[in-house]
């Protein structure tokens, strides 16, 4: 018996979800106007897909072309886009008994919503090759298809101009030194600032008080530890000792940061400055790569393309990890063809199968260890390094309560930039008094 939704929809609206076609793309027959089961809308042979990501449609449907062509069973893809809400289409779907094999979902966002109708995909041999996987007390409901990192991104020919090896920063007084040359040679090296960090509260309030914050969280951790998670959400506790270690870290971006741009720039300048060569360091993820090599082409060219790299957010000594997690997976809907479903996205693990074309074709980073294909990214080559490594830590940021980050932590961020908290002391005592605020609602 399939479990109610969490969140129930009006007949008329799931009705009307389950018939919309605007800003999708489907390949093989218009499988977003079937009836019926899963089963019946693909067909004992085939399988479909719901992807959110409009921009590897092309990618996808590649892949498909190819599964078929190798295994003779067809893939229909459908990718959402164009401002579709994915998850609300797909809830639509799910009350007309339209539900594709695969879909996405964000993992513990969307999972209430989809529990009990995941299927178990624990068997998998490919669950063996990824640390990404999705799971819930043990059993493994999402496939990952991709990897993004949270770490000190640099600017590896500015770095070596200043002859600094990124290796050598492993804790908070090589972190300091290092800040100290580059400042010294800012001139020489046409550096407008050390590091971009960016602290405006209304629309970047997810790189400070969500991944700079979970940088407290994980940093140096083993991927299941979750200590510092628990702590916070036992009523929003921090641990004294290393929130004081974390902050001085903080502290020193404060200090070394672009000052015009600090407090109110946007996300386009930070990555654009970055791009450009102006800082040597600058605190976002891999994901702007994409913006770098596509909006930023020209400056990054005009930078030299120079080689991207990660260090840890290490703010103790000896912390050697950076932060990686898959933004999304790939769900099988436990009342379709599930066995097909399952086939298929090993394939798609496969370094003989579908690796290839996701990343060559999708750009993506590949979260599978077997993989030997690389993306075109700045970013990719050192998120690989540090997988086959072992050196990355987990996303528990991703569990915090909803609305943290934007209306709490992001804002005490952005007061210690401006100088309103005198002190790190002060700006953990903020922090505290707002997380136990929070965790109080």
């Amino acid at each position: 018996m399939k479990k109610p939704l969490a969140l129930a929809l009006a007949v008329v609206m799931a009705a009307s979800l389950a018939a919309c076609g605007g800003g999708s793309s489907s390949s093989g027959g218009d499988s977003s106007s079937s009836g019926g089961d899963s089963s019946s809308a693909s067909g004992s042979g085939e399988i479909r897909l719901v992807n959110n990501k409009v921009e590897i449609d092309e990618g996808l449907k590649k892949l498909a072309a190819k599964y078929e062509e190798e295994t003779g069973v067809k893939v229909n893809i459908e990718s959402l886009g164009g401002g579709v809400d994915t998850q609300a289409t797909l809830k639509g779907y799910y009350q007309a008994g339209n539900m594709p094999d695969i879909f996405v979902f964000e993992g513990d966002k969307d999972y209430p919503t989809w529990e009990g109708n995941l299927a178990d995909l624990s068997d998998m041999a490919c669950m063996a090759d990824t640390d990404s996987a999705y799971s819930v007390d043990g059993v493994v409901y999402g496939f990952p298809t991709t990897t993004e990192a949270i770490g000190l991104a640099y600017n590896k020919a500015i770095l070596d101009k200043a002859g600094i090896d990124p290796a050598s920063i492993t804790g908070p007084e090589s972190m300091k030194a290092a800040f100290e040359t580059l400042d010294a040679k800012k001139d020489e090296l046409g550096l407008t600032a050390v590091v971009g960090w960016y602290t405006e509260p209304s629309a970047l309030y997810w790189t400070t008080g969500q991944h700079m914050f979970g940088t407290y969280l994980d940093e140096g951790l083993a991927r299941d530890d979750t200590t510092y998670f628990d702590l916070l959400t036992d009523g929003g506790k921090l641990d004294a000792d290393r929130a004081k270690a974390w902050g001085e870290m903080v502290a020193l971006f404060n200090q070394y940061s672009d000052q015009d741009n600090m407090v109110s720039g946007t996300y386009d300048q930070q990555i654009l400055n970055f791009a450009s060569g102006k800082y040597a360091f600058v605190t976002q993820g891999s994901w702007i790569g994409a913006t770098m090599t596509s909006a930023d082409a020209e400056q990054y060219a005009a930078a030299g393309n120079f080689e991207c790299g990660m260090i840890p957010y290490a703010f103790i000594e000896g912390q050697d990890t950076i932060l990686t997690n898959t933004p999304n997976w790939w769900g099988v809907y436990k009342d379709g063809n599930v066995d097909a479903a399952k086939a298929f996205l090993e394939w798609c693990a496969s370094n003989d199968g579908g690796q290839q074309i996701l990343v060559e074709d999708c750009g993506f980073v590949s979260p599978y260890k077997s993989c030997t294909y690389v993306a075109a990214d700045p970013f990719a080559q050192t998120i690989i390094d540090y997988q086959n490594a072992g050196k990355t830590s987990a996303w528990h940021w991703l569990g915090m309560i909803d609305g943290l980050g934007a209306n709490y932590t992001g804002v005490v961020f952005n007061e210690f930039s401006k100088g309103n908290y005198k002190t790190v002391d002060e700006f953990i005592a903020a922090l505290q008094e707002q997380l136990e605020a929070a965790y109080a609602q």
